[in-house]
């Protein structure tokens, strides 16, 4: 098979050469038709998360066919389109995991940072965290579902019932979670880099209520605020942003330090929750919304062997929407 290859961090990924995976017990060999280029990515390709093992193929947003089935499983057939996200694996036996919190779990395998992922023509991925995508929809389009869109949805769920939503920061999961927040009837008001004015009118269209620079206030109190940009300066923004009860939650799996700010800002019982990866249960419950929400990504594809302008194109916030590789 062929894949990128991350052999240090802040290296450019290298194109390689390898045997074909074969999938163990429990396991199932995927040919790759699409993997979204995701912010996480970038933060494990730049050194920002602690290391995992190395050389490590990248990427968690995978559409593809079943090619190979492990012993002992069951429910799965060779040609069958499916998905596979960031977590790709959880132990069923910590404390977390007990609970139901499997996002949480003491000892995870995570798809294209402590597991081989989808930047390759080939993955091997866990069944149990394997999921049947069905016939509907272009391979492209569905791939940034698979972290974006999940991670975007367990964000709106911890974000809480709030008319008026604000997203700071507008990629590959503002672009998901502003349709969804739409078809929930909520007002969404996204704050992009100042200058971004394609942004600011690429959310207009999608149906902001307003948008703007994230350095100028809201337009008006909002029930909760969601953050996606990395940028830990954000955090005591959104606090002033949102009103008092109002909820400000921190998406991603790395963010800059958050500065000081003044305790009057989170009065009046504020909060701030961050989300932490994601659950079976999660996929399940949004990959149900997609057709009734009728979202549709913005993606722009790559030949596999462009992995790193992909990357630098998220880096340099060159992309409306996703990034999606096509082996």
């Amino acid at each position: 098979m062929r894949a990128m290859l991350l052999d240090l961090p802040g290296a450019p990924l290298r194109l390689a050469t390898l045997p074909d995976p074969i999938p163990g017990p429990g396991e199932l060999r995927i040919r790759v038709a699409a993997c979204g280029v995701c912010r996480t990515d970038l933060h494990v390709v730049d050194g920002e998360l602690p290391p995992g093992p190395l050389p490590i193929v990248p990427g968690h947003e995978i559409v593809g066919r079943v090619d190979a089935i492990g012993a002992g499983v069951a429910g799965f057939a060779i040609g069958q389109r499916v998905g596979v996200g960031w977590l790709g694996r959880a132990c069923g036996r910590c404390p977390y995991c007990l609970e139901g919190r499997e996002n949480l779990c003491d000892a995870p395998l995570f798809t294209g940072y402590t597991r081989h992922g989808g930047y390759a023509t080939h993955a091997v991925a866990d069944a149990r965290f394997t999921f049947p995508l069905g016939e509907t929809g272009d391979d492209l389009a569905t791939a940034p579902l698979l972290c974006a869109g999940l991670i975007g949805w367990r964000s709106l769920q911890m974000a809480g019932d709030g008319r008026r939503l604000g997203l700071y920061g507008f990629g590959a999961a503002g672009h998901i979670v502003l349709q969804v927040a739409r078809w929930q009837g909520r007002e969404v008001f996204v704050f992009t880099r100042p200058g971004d004015d394609e942004g600011q009118a690429f959310a207009r269209r999608l149906g902001a209520a307003w948008a703007g620079p994230s350095d100028r206030p809201a337009p008006e109190p909002l029930d909760a605020a969601i953050l996606y940009a990395p940028v830990g300066a954000l955090v005591p923004a959104a606090l002033r942003a949102v009103r008092k009860g109002g909820r400000v939650v921190c998406a991603g799996i790395h963010m800059s330090d958050i500065p000081a700010f003044p305790y009057r800002w989170l009065w009046e019982e504020r909060e701030i929750r961050s989300v932490a990866n994601l659950t079976r249960a999660d996929a399940t419950g949004f990959l149900a919304v997609v057709p009734k929400a009728r979202i549709k990504t913005r993606v722009t594809a790559y030949p596999l062997a462009e992995a790193n302008t992909a990357l630098a194109d998220l880096r340099a916030g060159r992309l409306q929407g996703a990034a999606v590789l096509q082996p």
